[in-house]
């Protein structure tokens, strides 16, 4: 799975605004930008996809500018990277067709699932974190990312196919 830029740089926004909250602030598209090295009309951009979705609201006026619509820690970074995402899984065999109108695998692939069955993995990953917890250290989100990966491990461990103990150790000849 690549991070696009819109992903990354509407992420980086919103980390700024969640930094903001802290401290009960508003950001101005300015300040954002500057704090980003983004361009005003790029800021500007990301900041209406991200009002128009819900997750920050904007105010005008002398004390105006952008704030969280909810709480940092009740945003997850699924729904963010949900929100910004250009190149959703759903669309992923339309806009990988090569030359042709569209895939030539698409009655059976074996590719589809892989791509589906990665994405649904990093999807649950960026589920089990919040923007609050992205404005701590480096060493904590790396910290928090080693949890989910250890608990999504033994997740997957608990819940693999294995065959009854009669079955076990025993083949099946044919007759």
């Amino acid at each position: 799975m690549k991070i696009s830029a819109n992903e990354e740089y509407g992420l980086r926004c919103l980390v700024q605004l969640a930094r903001a909250e802290v401290d009960a602030e508003s950001l101005t598209l300015n300040q954002i930008a500057d704090r980003e090295g983004l361009s005003v009309a790029n800021a500007g951009k990301l900041m209406w996809v991200l009002v128009k979705a819900g997750l920050v609201q904007s105010q005008r006026g002398a004390n105006g500018g952008y704030t969280l619509a909810r709480s940092a820690s009740d945003i997850r970074l699924s729904e963010v990277i949900r929100i910004l995402d250009e190149d959703t899984v759903d669309r992923f065999c339309k806009t990988h067709t090569g030359v042709l109108d569209a895939c030539i695998h698409t009655s059976d692939c074996g590719i589809r699932p892989v791509i589906v069955g990665l994405h649904e993995i990093v999807q649950n990953a960026l589920s089990e974190i919040t923007l609050a917890e992205l404005i701590g250290s480096e060493e904590n989100v790396d910290a928090r990312l080693h949890q989910i990966q250890k608990l999504q491990m033994r997740t997957v461990q608990s819940s693999s196919f294995s065959l009854p103990s009669s079955r076990r150790g025993t083949s099946r000849r044919a007759t």
